[in-house]
């Protein structure tokens, strides 16, 4: 689908959604500005006095797997294109959201092995050293905490860092 299509329904899930999140944003392709879209990717932190309403409006979508009060769910848009619908707390919303803006192959060969080698782990979402948890707010801590400038998301393919 094209971006500016793939875009505008976005926003119209943005909008239905908000209400009953903390914090809400569109990540994958459409954040990245890739002339053609295959889903639309979203992240949120669900408020959880909202909940409720929150799992109805999702469930008002076509399961394709996991739920809504999990980590994760797949939906099918009556607009004919896959929703990716990924849930964060405050204290990983810079890591899931950096990781689901992508592309697959930045958030795993640069983001990945570079937390990796500043000595973390993610377990679950959340960055791990040893038994030490490191919160990551923004994405712009995740780049700091790999020693990295930070990358717009329209550069963050893998091959884009060596041309």
């Amino acid at each position: 689908m094209e971006l500016e299509k793939a875009k505008l329904i976005a926003d119209k899930y943005i909008q239905k959604l908000s209400p009953y999140c903390v914090r809400i944003e569109i990540a994958g392709s459409i954040r990245r500005r890739k002339p053609e879209v295959k889903d639309i990717e979203i992240v949120c932190i669900r408020n959880t006095r909202k909940l409720f309403d929150f799992v109805t409006e999702v469930n008002k979508l076509k399961k394709i797997k996991g739920g809504p009060t999990g980590k994760y769910t797949q939906r099918q848009l009556p607009e004919g294109i896959v929703l990716d619908l990924f849930f964060a707390i405050p204290e990983n919303w810079g890591l899931i959201f950096a990781i689901r803006t992508g592309s697959a192959s930045f958030s795993h060969n640069v983001l990945g092995k570079g937390w990796v080698k500043a000595g973390y782990k993610s377990i679950n979402g959340i960055l791990m050293k040893g038994n030490i948890t490191k919160p990551v707010f923004e994405e712009r801590e995740l780049f700091d905490l790999i020693g990295m400038d930070y990358v717009e998301p329209g550069k963050r393919e893998f091959q884009e860092l060596f041309d």
